[in-house]
């Protein structure tokens, strides 16, 4: 028997989760949507999907300048933005080593881990217990973390930490007031937070650091997308299409579209460049040095419409620039895409609403600070 489609709810519900902890940053980008390319003075945001992934193809970048996600990087790990601000041969050798822990091989090895936290943490669902979603994600997400960089750390510990350097860090590039003096305590608070990541890793500094950046891209992105799928899914009963295997990979892809985990990719120009435009009339956009570029990939790769539908999904060519393109493309897309997938397909048979959902007004991401659940079935 097919379950009947509720109304759309879950964007409803999703919206709450920029409006909460991201107010002035999504209503800047929700007054600029409609222009593909908008300057404001040396800010130029990018919207549509053929001037973002031109920017990420082709527009050179300041991979080490401040307010980007290197120098985000850097404030959160104490490190040299690895991964983030290297450039040319250096940062594709970079980017081969980290995805050998991200590909086929280092999913197959890091599943065990977080569908043991699965088990465990969803089996209260089949007595009645509510289960706390951004909780057991926290557990699995640093589970996984710390067999992924072959560390004795326990799971919330190392999940805490790196969300909290994340928080601190990414308060640099967030657009909003600056009280005087915030800058330094910030600052300070970065520092700190780098060092108790560091320290829970152990090792030389250097190692240690870029294990941080690792840690701290992980699972940022991971805390903030799961649980925001999963109540969508819950919100508009997508729950049959995420317990068969047909269906729920394009229901997984769809989910991480609407999501969006790293809404808005923050650059710098390095030199004089021409971004691709959509407009009539307007073949291009100058850039200058120095120029921000606010790459949005929620808008991008369509988060805001259509609704997700694993029969009719966006084109994989759009929905997949929620993790970037080109040599900027995500190297954890896949580990993203199985984490997502074995959550649903645990959560499925249960059939579970949302009973309470609190937004994280301190993350660096988007998302919930609390989700709880209850099964239906």
């Amino acid at each position: 028997m097919v379950e009947p489609r509720p109304a759309r709810r879950g964007r409803r519900r999703d919206r709450w989760v920029y409006l909460g902890s991201h107010p002035v940053l999504f209503a800047l980008l929700a007054a600029t949507r409609r222009a593909p390319v908008r300057r404001i003075g040396r800010i130029v945001l990018v919207h549509d999907a053929v001037p973002f992934a031109d920017a990420l193809r082709r527009v050179p970048l300041d991979r080490s300048a401040e307010r980007t996600t290197a120098g985000a990087a850097r404030r959160a790990t104490g490190g040299d933005g690895f991964l983030f601000d290297q450039d040319g041969a250096g940062h594709r050798r970079t980017r081969r080593g980290a995805a050998s822990g991200f590909g086929a091989d280092g999913v197959a090895r890091l599943r065990p881990v977080w569908l043991d936290v699965l088990r465990r943490r969803l089996a209260p669902l089949g007595d009645g217990a509510e289960v706390d979603v951004v909780d057991l994600v926290a557990e699995l997400s640093g589970a996984s973390t710390a067999a992924m960089l072959d560390v004795s750390v326990p799971a919330h510990a190392l999940t805490a930490a790196a969300r909290s350097a994340a928080a601190l860090a990414a308060r640099g590039h967030l657009p909003g007031l600056r009280w005087p003096g915030r800058a330094r305590r910030d600052r300070a608070a970065t520092a700190s937070a780098a060092a108790e990541l560091t320290r829970l890793l152990g090792g030389p500094a250097d190692e240690a650091a870029r294990a941080g950046m690792l840690a701290v891209a992980s699972i940022n992105t991971t805390v903030a997308a799961i649980p925001r799928a999963v109540a969508w899914c819950a919100d508009d009963r997508l729950w049959p299409a995420a317990d068969r295997a047909d269906s729920r990979t394009a229901l997984v892809a769809e989910l991480l579209r609407v999501t969006a985990p790293s809404p808005v990719l923050p650059r710098v120009v390095a030199d004089a460049a021409e971004l691709a435009d959509t407009r009539p009339l307007r073949a291009s956009t100058r850039l200058r040095p120095g120029d921000r570029l606010l790459l949005v990939a929620r808008h991008a790769a369509r988060a805001g419409a259509p609704h997700p539908d694993p029969d009719a999904p966006v084109p994989a060519a759009v929905g997949h620039l929620v993790f970037g393109t080109g040599p900027h493309h995500c190297p954890g897309a896949r580990l993203a895409h199985a984490q997502l997938d074995d959550v649903l397909a645990a959560l499925a048979p249960y059939r579970p609403v949302v009973t309470g959902a609190r937004v994280d007004r301190r993350s660096a991401l988007p998302g919930w600070a609390r989700l709880t659940v209850r099964a239906t079935r």
